[in-house]
């Protein structure tokens, strides 16, 4: 991989992450159209904490609020108002709320390792699964009856959203385009949704990152400047696509990623089908 290489990488990386048409199939089809291999661990990783700082940098306000509401709602648990605390303090709901939505992704990712793993291996399933978050995101906004926010949301929503982030370790299914489509059937608001689906989204992209940590320092390559140059990208490029995504939620539909992810998961069926193709007549 040579700089320009990683450079592009990383910019699939950061702007998929965060945008509603899954990194995951992206970087599977990157790699498949550069050539590049798919098991480098170390720069996945690299990568990976890229789009985690963006996120980071974009919410730091939020979070640190969240630190404190969930150390303060600790405390609370042995003044006997832990209750009281929780339904008063958004930040306190908030960060509990985040913890709970990542156990199920936690979940799946452990008992089905090997089996996503498989599918990391194919362009069929993230072409399909590209149709089935394209039809998620299109019919989501017309499905929304509510405008519920924090004061109104409660575990329930949290751990669907949750399973929903499960859900989407698959090629295919966007993180984000997933969690915030759920939470629009939920009848939340699309803000809110937005807002929630990339806090949600730390636990899981740190994740990913300490299951790949131990393999950072055998497989670095000679050429570090890639390594430097992917992370920078993804780190930029991630913050782009959730300002992106933010003003569009705010000012506009998703339609656009729905058909996006149609056109691009239909392009992939059809590319793979006339291989099959010539491969049965040749």
């Amino acid at each position: 991989m040579d700089i320009i290489q990683g450079i592009i990488i990383g910019l699939v990386q950061g702007l998929t992450e965060f945008l509603p048409v899954s990194s995951s199939a992206h970087l599977i089809f990157i790699q498949n159209i550069l050539g590049v291999g798919e098991n480098n661990l170390a720069f996945d990783v690299l990568l990976h904490l890229g789009t985690l700082v963006a996120v980071i940098i974009y919410y730091i306000k939020d979070i640190v609020k969240m630190i404190e509401a969930f150390i303060l709602s600790i405390l609370d648990i042995f003044k006997g108002k832990f209750i009281e605390g929780f339904r008063k303090n958004p930040y306190k709901k908030l960060s509990w709320f985040v913890i709970v939505g990542t156990i199920p992704a936690g979940i799946v990712g452990k008992i089905f390792n090997s089996q996503i793993e498989s599918a990391f291996n194919t362009l069929i399933f993230p072409g399909f699964f590209l149709l089935i978050t394209g039809t998620l995101l299109y019919f989501s906004q017309r499905i929304n009856i509510g405008n519920r926010k924090i004061n109104k949301i409660g575990f329930k929503d949290a751990i669907i959203i949750g399973i929903s982030q499960a859900i989407a370790i698959l090629p295919g299914i966007s993180r984000s385009g997933t969690t915030i489509s759920t939470g629009l059937l939920l009848g939340i608001n699309k803000e809110f949704a937005a807002k929630f689906s990339f806090l949600l989204s730390i636990p899981a992209i740190l994740g990913a990152g300490i299951i790949e940590v131990n393999d950072l320092g055998v497989n670095l390559d000679t050429n570090i400047y890639v390594y430097v140059f992917g992370f920078l990208t993804a780190l930029i490029s991630g913050y782009l696509g959730i300002s992106i995504l933010i003003k569009t939620i705010k000012e506009k539909s998703l339609d656009f990623f729905a058909y996006y992810c149609w056109i691009v998961g239909i392009l992939v069926l059809i590319y793979l089908f006339i291989i099959h193709f010539k491969l049965y007549l040749f």
